[in-house]
Protein backbone atom coordinates (compact mmCIF):
# COMPACT_ATOMS: atom_id res chain seq x y z
CA UNK A 1 0.00 0.00 0.00
CA UNK A 2 1.41 3.40 -1.02
CA UNK A 3 2.05 6.11 1.53
CA UNK A 4 0.01 9.33 1.35
CA UNK A 5 0.60 12.64 3.10
CA UNK A 6 -2.41 14.87 3.80
CA UNK A 7 -1.07 18.29 4.75
CA UNK A 8 -3.17 21.18 6.09
CA UNK A 9 -1.62 24.63 6.05
CA UNK A 10 -2.72 27.27 8.56
CA UNK A 11 -3.95 30.77 7.81
CA UNK A 12 -1.03 32.61 9.40
CA UNK A 13 1.35 30.90 6.97
CA UNK A 14 -0.92 31.77 4.03
CA UNK A 15 -0.84 35.41 5.22
CA UNK A 16 2.98 35.53 5.12
CA UNK A 17 4.20 35.41 1.50
CA UNK A 18 7.74 34.41 2.46
CA UNK A 19 6.57 31.66 4.83
CA UNK A 20 4.08 30.39 2.24
CA UNK A 21 6.73 30.25 -0.49
CA UNK A 22 9.08 28.36 1.83
CA UNK A 23 6.31 25.90 2.75
CA UNK A 24 5.28 25.33 -0.87
CA UNK A 25 8.90 24.68 -1.84
CA UNK A 26 9.16 21.98 0.84
CA UNK A 27 5.73 20.60 -0.07
CA UNK A 28 6.61 20.35 -3.77
CA UNK A 29 9.74 18.37 -2.86
CA UNK A 30 7.84 15.78 -0.80
CA UNK A 31 8.13 12.35 -2.41
CA UNK A 32 5.07 10.27 -3.20
CA UNK A 33 1.36 11.07 -3.31
CA UNK A 34 0.22 14.11 -1.33
CA UNK A 35 -2.81 16.35 -0.80
CA UNK A 36 -2.79 19.95 0.41
CA UNK A 37 -5.73 21.48 2.31
CA UNK A 38 -6.06 25.21 3.01
CA UNK A 39 -8.49 27.77 4.35
CA UNK A 40 -7.92 31.51 4.41
CA UNK A 41 -10.13 32.92 7.13
CA UNK A 42 -7.94 35.93 7.93
CA UNK A 43 -7.98 37.08 4.32
CA UNK A 44 -11.76 36.59 4.25
CA UNK A 45 -12.14 38.76 7.34
CA UNK A 46 -9.99 41.52 5.81
CA UNK A 47 -11.95 41.48 2.54
CA UNK A 48 -15.29 41.50 4.38
CA UNK A 49 -14.22 44.64 6.27
CA UNK A 50 -13.12 46.28 3.01
CA UNK A 51 -16.57 45.54 1.57
CA UNK A 52 -18.36 46.66 4.77
CA UNK A 53 -19.76 43.17 5.31
CA UNK A 54 -20.17 42.33 9.03
CA UNK A 55 -18.16 39.37 10.32
CA UNK A 56 -19.47 37.48 13.34
CA UNK A 57 -17.41 34.88 15.21
CA UNK A 58 -18.57 32.59 18.01
CA UNK A 59 -15.86 30.67 19.93
CA UNK A 60 -13.47 31.16 17.03
CA UNK A 61 -15.96 29.87 14.46
CA UNK A 62 -17.31 32.06 11.68
CA UNK A 63 -21.02 32.66 11.22
CA UNK A 64 -21.37 32.33 7.44
CA UNK A 65 -24.27 34.32 6.00
CA UNK A 66 -24.85 34.64 2.24
CA UNK A 67 -22.57 37.68 1.85
CA UNK A 68 -19.70 36.07 3.76
CA UNK A 69 -20.16 32.85 1.78
CA UNK A 70 -19.71 34.84 -1.46
CA UNK A 71 -16.47 36.34 -0.11
CA UNK A 72 -15.20 32.96 1.10
CA UNK A 73 -16.00 31.32 -2.23
CA UNK A 74 -14.17 34.05 -4.17
CA UNK A 75 -11.11 33.86 -1.94
CA UNK A 76 -10.84 30.19 -0.99
CA UNK A 77 -11.95 28.69 -4.29
CA UNK A 78 -10.49 31.49 -6.40
CA UNK A 79 -7.60 33.74 -5.47
CA UNK A 80 -5.95 31.74 -2.65
CA UNK A 81 -6.42 28.32 -4.24
CA UNK A 82 -5.28 29.33 -7.71
CA UNK A 83 -2.26 31.26 -6.40
CA UNK A 84 -1.16 28.17 -4.48
CA UNK A 85 -1.74 25.94 -7.51
CA UNK A 86 0.23 28.31 -9.77
CA UNK A 87 3.15 28.48 -7.33
CA UNK A 88 3.23 24.68 -7.02
CA UNK A 89 3.21 24.35 -10.81
CA UNK A 90 6.21 26.71 -10.93
CA UNK A 91 7.94 24.37 -8.46
CA UNK A 92 7.35 21.31 -10.64
CA UNK A 93 4.41 19.93 -8.65
CA UNK A 94 1.41 19.11 -10.88
CA UNK A 95 -1.21 20.62 -8.58
CA UNK A 96 -4.95 20.62 -9.26
CA UNK A 97 -7.25 22.95 -7.32
CA UNK A 98 -10.51 21.56 -5.97
CA UNK A 99 -13.51 22.69 -3.99
CA UNK A 100 -15.78 20.06 -2.50
CA UNK A 101 -18.17 20.48 -5.44
CA UNK A 102 -15.53 19.68 -8.09
CA UNK A 103 -15.88 16.05 -9.04
CA UNK A 104 -18.15 15.66 -6.00
CA UNK A 105 -14.90 15.65 -4.05
CA UNK A 106 -16.19 16.46 -0.55
CA UNK A 107 -19.83 16.21 0.49
CA UNK A 108 -21.39 17.90 3.51
CA UNK A 109 -24.66 18.88 5.14
CA UNK A 110 -25.57 22.31 6.42
CA UNK A 111 -24.93 22.37 10.15
CA UNK A 112 -28.24 22.03 12.00
CA UNK A 113 -29.29 24.92 14.21
CA UNK A 114 -29.00 24.08 17.92
CA UNK A 115 -28.09 26.96 20.20
CA UNK A 116 -26.30 28.83 17.37
CA UNK A 117 -27.20 29.27 13.71
CA UNK A 118 -23.85 29.09 11.89
CA UNK A 119 -25.46 29.83 8.53
CA UNK A 120 -23.92 28.24 5.45
CA UNK A 121 -21.46 26.09 7.37
CA UNK A 122 -21.04 22.46 6.36
CA UNK A 123 -20.29 19.31 8.33
CA UNK A 124 -18.50 16.72 6.18
CA UNK A 125 -20.48 13.58 5.39
CA UNK A 126 -18.14 11.91 2.89
CA UNK A 127 -15.36 12.20 0.35
CA UNK A 128 -15.09 10.82 -3.18
CA UNK A 129 -12.21 8.44 -2.48
CA UNK A 130 -12.17 7.08 -6.04
CA UNK A 131 -11.67 10.57 -7.49
CA UNK A 132 -8.71 11.29 -5.20
CA UNK A 133 -7.22 7.86 -5.81
CA UNK A 134 -7.38 8.33 -9.59
CA UNK A 135 -5.80 11.79 -9.39
CA UNK A 136 -3.03 10.62 -7.07
CA UNK A 137 -2.27 7.56 -9.18
CA UNK A 138 -1.87 9.85 -12.19
CA UNK A 139 0.58 12.05 -10.27
CA UNK A 140 -1.76 15.00 -9.74
CA UNK A 141 -1.57 16.75 -6.37
CA UNK A 142 -5.03 17.86 -5.20
CA UNK A 143 -5.13 21.26 -3.50
CA UNK A 144 -8.41 21.43 -1.60
CA UNK A 145 -9.94 24.65 -0.34
CA UNK A 146 -12.27 24.79 2.67
CA UNK A 147 -15.50 24.70 0.64
CA UNK A 148 -17.81 21.69 0.45
CA UNK A 149 -21.26 21.17 -1.09
CA UNK A 150 -24.54 19.52 -0.13
CA UNK A 151 -25.13 17.81 -3.54
CA UNK A 152 -28.24 20.02 -3.94
CA UNK A 153 -26.45 23.04 -5.39
CA UNK A 154 -25.45 24.73 -2.15
CA UNK A 155 -21.81 25.54 -1.36
CA UNK A 156 -20.84 25.41 2.32
CA UNK A 157 -17.99 26.89 4.35
CA UNK A 158 -16.25 24.05 6.17
CA UNK A 159 -13.40 23.94 8.68
CA UNK A 160 -10.16 23.11 6.85
CA UNK A 161 -8.84 21.01 9.76
CA UNK A 162 -11.97 18.87 9.52
CA UNK A 163 -11.63 18.50 5.74
CA UNK A 164 -8.02 17.35 6.14
CA UNK A 165 -9.03 14.78 8.76
CA UNK A 166 -11.94 13.55 6.61
CA UNK A 167 -9.66 13.13 3.59
CA UNK A 168 -7.08 11.28 5.68
CA UNK A 169 -9.74 8.96 7.11
CA UNK A 170 -11.51 8.36 3.81
CA UNK A 171 -8.28 7.49 1.98
CA UNK A 172 -6.81 5.30 4.74
CA UNK A 173 -8.40 2.24 3.10
CA UNK A 174 -6.34 2.90 -0.04
CA UNK A 175 -3.10 4.35 1.37
CA UNK A 176 -0.94 4.42 4.49
CA UNK A 177 -1.89 7.96 5.50
CA UNK A 178 0.02 10.53 7.52
CA UNK A 179 -1.91 13.66 8.53
CA UNK A 180 0.16 16.79 9.15
CA UNK A 181 -1.22 20.07 10.49
CA UNK A 182 1.26 22.85 9.67
CA UNK A 183 0.95 26.23 11.36
CA UNK A 184 3.17 29.05 12.57
CA UNK A 185 4.28 27.38 15.85
CA UNK A 186 6.74 24.49 16.32
CA UNK A 187 3.96 22.36 17.78
CA UNK A 188 1.36 22.50 20.53
CA UNK A 189 2.91 24.71 23.23
CA UNK A 190 2.74 24.23 26.98
CA UNK A 191 3.34 27.97 27.41
CA UNK A 192 2.09 30.17 24.58
CA UNK A 193 4.72 32.79 25.50
CA UNK A 194 7.57 30.27 25.09
CA UNK A 195 8.01 29.12 21.48
CA UNK A 196 10.29 26.28 22.62
CA UNK A 197 7.80 24.71 25.07
CA UNK A 198 6.58 22.11 22.56
CA UNK A 199 4.52 19.22 23.96
CA UNK A 200 6.13 16.38 22.02
CA UNK A 201 3.39 13.77 22.46
CA UNK A 202 -0.28 14.03 23.37
CA UNK A 203 -2.29 10.97 24.40
CA UNK A 204 -6.02 10.97 25.28
CA UNK A 205 -5.16 11.00 29.02
CA UNK A 206 -2.71 13.90 28.61
CA UNK A 207 -5.24 15.73 26.46
CA UNK A 208 -7.84 15.66 29.24
CA UNK A 209 -5.31 17.09 31.70
CA UNK A 210 -4.14 19.79 29.25
CA UNK A 211 -7.72 20.85 28.59
CA UNK A 212 -8.58 20.90 32.29
CA UNK A 213 -5.56 23.14 32.90
CA UNK A 214 -6.60 25.31 29.92
CA UNK A 215 -3.20 24.81 28.32
CA UNK A 216 -5.12 23.54 25.29
CA UNK A 217 -8.18 25.68 24.54
CA UNK A 218 -10.13 27.55 21.85
CA UNK A 219 -9.33 26.59 18.25
CA UNK A 220 -6.77 23.97 19.24
CA UNK A 221 -9.52 21.80 20.79
CA UNK A 222 -11.37 20.93 17.55
CA UNK A 223 -8.00 20.46 15.80
CA UNK A 224 -6.88 17.83 18.32
CA UNK A 225 -10.34 16.26 18.41
CA UNK A 226 -9.96 15.79 14.64
CA UNK A 227 -6.53 14.24 15.20
CA UNK A 228 -7.82 11.59 17.61
CA UNK A 229 -10.78 10.78 15.37
CA UNK A 230 -8.43 10.32 12.41
CA UNK A 231 -6.27 7.87 14.38
CA UNK A 232 -9.35 5.92 15.46
CA UNK A 233 -10.41 5.61 11.82
CA UNK A 234 -7.24 4.20 10.34
CA UNK A 235 -4.81 7.11 9.88
CA UNK A 236 -1.31 5.93 10.82
CA UNK A 237 0.33 9.14 12.01
CA UNK A 238 -0.80 12.62 13.02
CA UNK A 239 1.58 15.53 13.68
CA UNK A 240 1.15 19.22 14.48
CA UNK A 241 4.05 21.60 13.90
CA UNK A 242 5.79 24.25 11.84
CA UNK A 243 5.81 23.98 8.03
CA UNK A 244 9.45 22.88 8.04
CA UNK A 245 8.42 19.55 9.57
CA UNK A 246 7.33 18.20 6.18
CA UNK A 247 10.96 18.45 5.07
CA UNK A 248 12.25 16.88 8.28
CA UNK A 249 14.05 20.13 9.10
CA UNK A 250 12.92 20.71 12.67
CA UNK A 251 13.73 18.88 15.85
CA UNK A 252 10.45 19.29 17.71
CA UNK A 253 6.86 18.64 16.67
CA UNK A 254 3.78 17.38 18.47
CA UNK A 255 2.87 13.76 17.77
CA UNK A 256 -0.72 12.75 18.58
CA UNK A 257 -1.04 9.20 19.91
CA UNK A 258 -4.26 7.25 20.38
CA UNK A 259 -2.94 5.04 23.21
CA UNK A 260 -1.08 5.63 26.45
Amino acid sequence: MNKLAVVKIGGNVIEDEEALQSFLTHFAQMKGPKILVHGGGKKATIMAKQLNVPVQMVDGRRITDAQNLDIITMLYGGKINKNIVAQLQALGCNALGLSGADGNAIQAVKRPVKTIDYGFVGDVTGIHAELFTILLERNFTPVCCAITHDQKGQLLNTNADTIAAALAQGLSQHFEVSLWYCYEKQGVLENIEDATSVIETITPKQYKKLRAAEIIHSGMIPKIDNCFEALEKGVLEVKIGAPEMIAGNIQHTTLILDDE
